[in-house]
């Protein structure tokens, strides 16, 4: 039977990449474990990635700073919107304070009966701290996070439609969510996969916002990537949606450190069915401890290293 595990990691278009690197690592703490471009067409993109202490599938973040060749995006309706992370519970003052001691506006708010913290990237996107008991991820500390209040991983992703009914269709019927729905105002809450943990997908009725874009564009939601764990897997999951006639979806990508399929779900939101690479995933062009420290490119690119690492903006950690 086809499956889906879990999250895998989730993909946004920010705009700056300095301030992105300070806001994830300087901020927030996270591992920078990546550092390498876009592998779809020709402009030189970074795509930088950020993690927990491990890098765990479910734990990754990672961005593509467009602002640089001048590429916006516009946050709407009908599109993947707010980042779910988990930190510990027992952080969530921990986190207000720091947030706020970085110039972060951060507001209290409570969903399905828990306090979350809701702050923005500084290229807009909306982030939700989200406090989790028995969750055995590792966060990773640095930059005066103390291990006992870092950032888990991933607790799921938050989707903004004016029709939810489809999508919820769509996870009941054909992307394996468990029975049962969390229902609260215009919100529903599912959980996709075996997990248990990074596993949350929320869906906001939103009829007030214009169509968001789906392109790339700063200050928007890529996509959100879940583990199917087994490429035999990915082809019993691609079938399956394929099967129910959902037909918007990508042949096989390789993408060094994982192998991707894509499909743009009825709320507009772009979901990728992700396979960690068999021949190392994250390490296999650097080892455990030097993540992050070399500027990587696949080898359509490496012909033109020097040209890319000319336009691309310099990043300091």
């Amino acid at each position: 039977m086809p499956y889906v595990e879990g999250s895998h990691h989730v993909t946004l278009s920010v705009a700056g990449a300095q301030e992105d690197v300070d806001f994830h690592v300087g901020i927030l703490g996270m591992r920078f474990i990546k550092r390498t471009v876009l592998f779809d067409g020709s402009l030189p993109i970074y795509h930088l990635y950020y993690s927990n202490a491990n890098g765990d599938p479910s734990s990754v973040v990672t961005t593509f700073p467009w602002a640089q060749a001048g590429f916006y995006g516009k946050r709407g309706t009908n599109q993947a919107r707010e980042v779910l992370l988990a930190v510990p519970h027992t952080a969530m003052d921990f986190w207000s304070t720091r947030l706020t001691e970085h110039d972060v506006e951060v507001e209290d708010v409570e969903v399905f009966g828990q306090r979350r913290l809701a702050f923005r990237h500084p290229s807009g996107i909306e982030y939700r701290f989200v406090g989790a008991e028995g969750d055995e991820r590792v966060g990773h500390a640095g930059n005066g996070v103390p291990p006992e209040h870092a950032v888990h991983g991933i607790h799921g992703v938050g989707v903004h439609v004016s029709t939810p009914e489809r999508m919820v269709e769509f996870a009941e019927e054909s992307f394996f969510s468990r029975a049962g729905l969390a229902e609260e105002g215009d919100r529903v809450g599912l959980q996709i996969g075996n997990q248990k943990v990074g596993n949350h997908l929320e869906i906001t009725v939103n009829r007030r916002d214009d169509q968001g874009t789906w392109s790339y564009g700063a200050g928007t939601y890529h996509h959100f990537a879940w583990n199917v764990a087994t490429l035999e897997n990915q082809d019993e999951v691609k079938f399956e949606i394929e099967g129910r006639g959902y037909t918007d979806i990508s042949e096989l990508k390789d993408r060094k450190y994982f192998k991707s399929v894509y499909v743009r779900t009825p709320s507009g939101a772009l979901f990728e069915l992700a396979v960690t690479h068999a021949d190392g995933g994250w390490t296999c062009d650097e080892s455990p401890h030097e993540l992050g420290t070399r500027f990587q490119l696949p080898e359509q690119f490496e012909h033109r290293r020097e040209e890319i690492l000319g336009r691309l903006e310099p990043i300091n950690l």
